[in-house]
């Protein structure tokens, strides 16, 4: 396993690490499985673990803690989110100082920590003013109950908005976002990467293998695998992802990887890792055989398999000229 630093700050991270959101715990079979996952993943030299406080109505967040309790702290890095209702109350969700301050004791309670190394604001709250929300984020990391804050899904402009309030305001700076990136989904490319870039923010993207279409289990004119996500999943956010395009990329893409003698997801995780301002990236492993894909730290791709892979992908940032 190699390590990256989180944007510009001296945090290390794994380049791989494992997220929670589709972890399963139904049962006692499927959650000693999901444990064995994590202490494979440890093993293997994954130091930063993902979670959020509305997976699994908590219970995420129980189950990373009580995985990670045999080692010691300072050898992990883990995370949770904060945004997503936790209750029915009119205060019980966004990024009020209320809901902060009060969804932060709980999750450290949850997990039996005394901080999280990393605390994001899971999407963008319209109802909280930006100041009052990065204000309380700033006050987290004073007291010590976060070491370093970060948001999730945000737009270039909100993330704008919100680093020049930090400045205006000399607050504790965003050290890292988690926004989605993967090879058909590349909007970070456009403007939040330069953002990043020029603010010393570390990104940790999440979904890099597209809700599993880019694990080449699904193609073109095959039935779904059955017990896969797109059988199953209430979302169905992959499903939208199974177009006769797409499957076409996934074909060209795992021919590619063939060639090179690793799986496509390798590939996949591997091609996100070209750009340095990647600092780790969050896959999924609910089976310790899915750990396959630590493999991609390390693995870096060449200038003629990178060149042949943006002809395949023939991404069109948005472009308009001014003037």
């Amino acid at each position: 396993m190699q390590y990256r630093n989180m944007g510009k700050w001296g945090l290390k991270l794994s380049e791989i690490s494992i997220g929670s959101w589709m972890t399963d715990l139904n049962g006692l079979g499927a959650a000693e499985t999901a444990r064995q996952s994590i202490r494979a993943a440890y093993d293997a030299g994954v130091n930063f673990f993902d979670c959020a406080d509305a997976y699994s109505g908590g219970e995420a967040e129980k189950f990373l803690g009580g995985a990670l309790r045999d080692y010691k702290r300072s050898s992990y890095v883990v995370s949770s989110k904060v945004f997503f209702p936790t209750g029915r109350g009119a205060n019980d969700w966004g990024l009020s100082r209320k809901h902060i301050v009060e969804q932060l004791d709980n999750t450290l309670k949850n997990m039996k920590l005394d901080y999280l190394d990393l605390y994001f604001c899971h999407r963008f709250d319209p109802t909280t003013p930006i100041e009052e929300t990065m204000q309380t984020l700033s006050d987290m990391v004073e007291r010590g109950k976060i070491l370093y804050y970060g948001v999730s899904e945000w737009s270039p402009v909100q993330l704008t908005k919100a680093i020049a309030c930090i400045k205006e305001m000399h607050l504790r700076p965003i050290s890292v976002i988690q926004p989605q990136y993967n090879m058909v989904d590349r909007y970070i490319e456009d403007e939040i990467v330069q953002i990043c870039t020029e603010n010393g923010i570390g990104i940790v993207p999440f979904s890099p293998l597209a809700q599993g279409l880019l694990t080449g289990k699904y193609r073109k004119g095959q039935p779904l695998p059955a017990g896969s996500r797109a059988t199953h999943q209430a979302d169905k956010q992959i499903n939208a992802l199974l177009t006769d395009e797409n499957l076409d990329k996934v074909d060209k893409l795992a021919a590619i990887a063939d060639g090179l003698g690793v799986p496509l997801s390798v590939l996949s995780l591997a091609w996100i890792l070209r750009l340095p301002q990647i600092s780790s990236v969050i896959t999924g492993a609910s089976k310790p055989e899915q750990l396959e894909n630590i493999a991609a730290s390390g693995l870096r791709l060449p200038p003629d398999v990178l060149d042949e892979i943006e002809k395949i992908l023939d991404y069109k940032p948005f472009v308009r000229k001014i003037g």
